[in-house]
């Protein structure tokens, strides 16, 4: 059987290449969707390495601009922060790389799809729920999650088999992409232990003080100091001085997919730098209406794609409001990182709502203004209050008389 293989080049998928080849006699064709987050060494590696488990062949897929285009554009233009704090970094990308995968397995008339995503984890619900509405015939092939061999059984069975075991083998289980990078294992397995200072990755041993301009274009970010880069380009520049300047680190617990809690480190130096810099802007050019709206369908759109729910039809119609909201969302935002901290020291905009109005907060009011507005203004808003107030009151007074209920007992009609 031709076997399209989802390979990250970590323990699970090369002991795949090996299993399917050796144990099951399928010939295996590994495929690496990039994402981002690989150095050159390691699209090296990645590529030596299934050939020499038993790959026929290995190919990238490069995904990196869809993805900006498909996801991380619309999680800009959300705010969208899982839990008011987690960037959504590496679980962005799983519905998308399960989607890129399943053309590939059906244009190059494979068999089957395999991954290896455990029976512990998000992704082998996200790859299923993509799998069956992208490619619902197509067969899947999930052996780590449906036989569950340990991590400590799969080393042990390349290394009697002379295959080499990839070399991150330590404590944390590390994903890397375009939106951020992940650290789980070790200390995040409880909810209190934070993690050594040699466990982060792009902030580590980070710090100093920067000053950077990003400029914004419909909500799209287009520079950074005046420069004009793709947005692919900006972003992986982000991450680089951002993460030098220890920008971005955080941790996040919350709900799995699963049902079950999980906590893991992140490392988001750009994710973090553009949605505190788009957010700020956009205080500055929509209503207060349109914030609030928006905010809770950027709740609502990071739960789903969260879920692997990137083609659930309702995502079409929150990106359609985010792109409608976006129109105005142009603009630079000023911002200052220190000590990894980042402040959006000031943001200018030719859709400025602040400079369009002729009046100026706590000094003077709009020329068109009636002073007497402000007062009617109050007591309307404060009506309901007044009235639940006064019902209280009323309560009040009735439950300290004594309350006679004639007896219906013996009545006659």
């Amino acid at each position: 059987m031709r076997v399209l293989l989802a390979y990250s080049g970590g323990l699970d998928t090369s002991f795949l290449v090996a299993w399917l080849t050796r144990e099951q006699g399928h010939e295996v064709t590994a495929a690496t969707v990039d994402c981002g987050g690989f150095s050159a060494t390691e699209r090296v590696d990645i590529a030596r390495r299934a050939l020499e488990l038993g790959a026929v062949r290995h190919e990238f897929i490069d995904a990196k601009s869809t993805l900006f285009d498909s996801v991380l554009r619309w999680l800009i233009a959300g705010n969208v922060r899982r839990g008011g704090v987690y960037p959504l970094c590496v679980g962005a990308e799983r519905a998308l790389s399960a989607e890129l995968l399943a053309e590939r397995a059906v244009e190059g008339g494979f068999d089957a799809l395999a991954h290896g995503c455990t029976a512990a984890g998000n992704d082998q619900v996200r790859f299923e729920a993509t799998l069956a509405v992208v490619a619902p015939d197509l067969q899947v092939l999930a052996p780590v999650r449906d036989l569950a061999p340990s991590r400590e059984a799969q080393v042990a069975w390349l290394a009697e088999r002379g295959l080499e075991v990839p070399g991150k083998q330590g404590r944390y289980s590390i994903n890397a992409g375009l939106w951020g990078l992940t650290i789980g294992g070790g200390e995040p397995l409880n909810s209190h232990e934070p993690l050594p200072e040699d466990a982060w990755v792009w902030t580590r041993d980070g710090g100093g003080e920067a000053r950077m301009t990003l400029t914004f274009a419909h909500g799209v970010p287009i520079s950074i100091d005046g420069v004009d880069l793709d947005p692919v380009e900006l972003i992986e520049t982000l991450n680089r001085t951002g993460g030098a300047l220890g920008c971005g680190r955080g941790y996040h617990l919350g709900d799995t997919v699963l049902g079950i809690k999980g906590r893991i480190g992140f490392e988001a130096p750009a994710a973090t730098l553009l949605l505190d810099a788009h957010r700020e802007l956009e205080k500055l050019v929509l209503t207060e209406e349109q914030r609030a709206w928006k905010d809770q369908l950027g709740e609502g759109y990071g739960r789903r794609l969260h879920q692997g729910l990137l083609h659930d039809p309702a995502m079409r119609d929150m990106e359609a409001f985010f792109a409608s909201s976006q129109a105005a969302v142009c603009g630079r935002a000023h911002v200052a990182v220190r000590g990894g901290s980042v402040l959006v020291e000031g943001v200018e905009s030719p859709y400025s709502l602040l400079a369009a109005s002729d009046a100026r907060y706590g000094e003077r009011p709009s020329v068109h203004s009636n002073p007497a507005g402000a007062a009617y203004l109050g007591r309307i808003l404060a009506e309901p209050a007044r009235l639940a107030r006064r019902a209280a009151g009323a309560r009040a007074a009735a439950s300290t008389r004594t309350l006679e209920v004639p007896s219906i007992t013996g009545a006659t009609r």
